[in-house]
């Protein structure tokens, strides 16, 4: 690929065109049906382990916990981003074929470390202070 590949003119938007516009469209499309799937299994998680303790947990449901919930939800989505930030570079690369047929597994592994994660919050960090 040389430099003039990397040059991006721009539409009458303002928006790239070029290589660069469908390499953004085609990891947009890639990777925001799958936050979906995503956020629903952090969503289990939280909900199983509210529903597998709960009697522990009654009396922490408040507004301020649940903005909390809320807030670590935000920070959740936005750790998702950081796919875009793989994704985009190695589609630039040769081996852009390659990284379409397997990135599959970025998507795996953000998702479980994000399960382990949100496990780890909850006992470490939520469940010693129920009483």
């Amino acid at each position: 690929m040389d430099g003039q590949d990397l040059i991006q003119s721009r539409d009458a938007s303002g928006a790239p065109s070029g290589p660069l516009r469908d390499i953004l469209t085609n990891a947009i499309r890639y990777w925001e049906p799958r936050r979906i799937i995503y956020n629903f299994v952090l969503a289990v998680v939280v909900a199983a382990w509210l529903g597998s303790t709960w009697p522990h947990f009654r009396e922490t449901l408040t507004l301020h916990s649940l903005l909390l919930l809320f807030i670590l939800a935000a920070l959740a989505n936005i750790c998702y981003c950081a796919a875009y930030v793989a994704d985009v570079p190695m589609q630039h690369t040769q081996f852009q074929g390659i990284w379409r047929r397997c990135r599959w597994g970025l998507w795996l592994t953000g998702m479980l470390l994000a399960t382990v994660l949100a496990n780890y919050w909850i006992v470490d960090e939520i469940y010693p202070y129920v009483r």
